[in-house]
């Protein structure tokens, strides 16, 4: 009975604080402790309704003992988070992405790719990745290489349609006005173009960074070395060591966080010009 009160009154205190915060001038200090409030009511209150209605472990593991179990398999997470984040989400992040703006550049240069390309590219990525990554498994082998792989054909065509809606958002003044001072096609592209189609490109990224993570991670479902999030995770499971695969769900949500909120970051700093990031 306690522990239930005790996650009532962490809920009202917790709700309360945010209704005077919101109440607050906006800044970067009301704006930052908003969610950090809400994060640690959530936790006490997910600690007292565990210990307080008896919730088995196997079923849902306290916070405390999740951080107990990261504590002590620190050194097993940060491998399975050089495997997977590192190695297979990162590096097939940068490949499908890059290949997605050189070949976006190419779609925007020539029309007819952009209308017999395209279509296919909305295809391919409507397939299901419990489809496609068994097969790329079974061609790039077990290790991380299968698993950005997977990442490459996730993230291509969000970040490739992106950038090529970004390229075209342009008005007719303005390419006209290009053309009076005797610009050709790259220096508008330079110029114009790609500045302008930059808050659509970083659209396109910061899609692909929840993509790539979850690509890696399913991925390793398939086949993978004795390491990694989702093979420990898959592994995890069957031996009902709950609060392992919960450690693992942890540090992947805190690397994807960071990695979007390192690319949110990086947008308002090269669009800080364009009206969404303005206020």
């Amino acid at each position: 009975m306690m522990w239930i009160l005790l996650g009532l009154l962490a809920w009202i205190a917790g709700s309360a604080l945010n209704v005077w915060l919101a109440r607050r001038p906006r800044s970067r200090a009301t704006s930052l402790a908003v969610p950090v409030v809400f994060g640690v009511t959530i936790i006490v209150v997910w600690e007292a309704a565990v210990r307080g209605f008896g919730i088995s472990p196997v079923l849902l593991p306290a916070p405390s003992v999740i951080a107990a179990r990261m504590a002590s398999s620190g050194s097993v997470l940060w491998e399975d988070f050089v495997q997977t984040v590192v190695k297979g989400a990162l590096t097939g992040y940068v490949m499908g992405c890059l290949a997605a703006f050189v070949t976006a550049i190419v779609v925007d240069r020539f029309d007819f790719l952009r209308r017999g390309l395209l279509p296919v590219g909305n295809f391919v990525a409507a397939l299901p990745i419990i489809g496609t990554a068994p097969i790329l498994v079974m061609w790039f082998g077990f290790d991380w290489q299968s698993k950005a792989a997977v990442v490459v054909i996730m993230v291509f065509f969000p970040m490739l349609v992106n950038t090529v809606e970004g390229l075209r958002d342009t008005s007719a003044m303005q390419r006209d006005l290009m053309r009076t001072y005797a610009a050709g096609y790259w220096t508008t592209l330079l110029k114009l173009r790609l500045p302008a189609a930059m808050p659509f490109i970083f659209n396109g990224l910061k899609i692909a960074t929840t993509l790539a993570l979850i690509g890696a991670i399913v991925a390793e479902f398939f086949g993978s070395p004795i390491r990694g999030m989702g093979f420990r995770i898959s592994t995890s499971v069957g031996l009902l060591q709950l609060d392992l695969v919960w450690a693992e769900i942890v540090v992947a949500a805190i690397a994807g966080s960071a990695f979007y909120g390192g690319m949110a970051l990086l947008e308002k700093a090269v669009t800080f010009w364009h009206p969404s990031q303005r206020g």
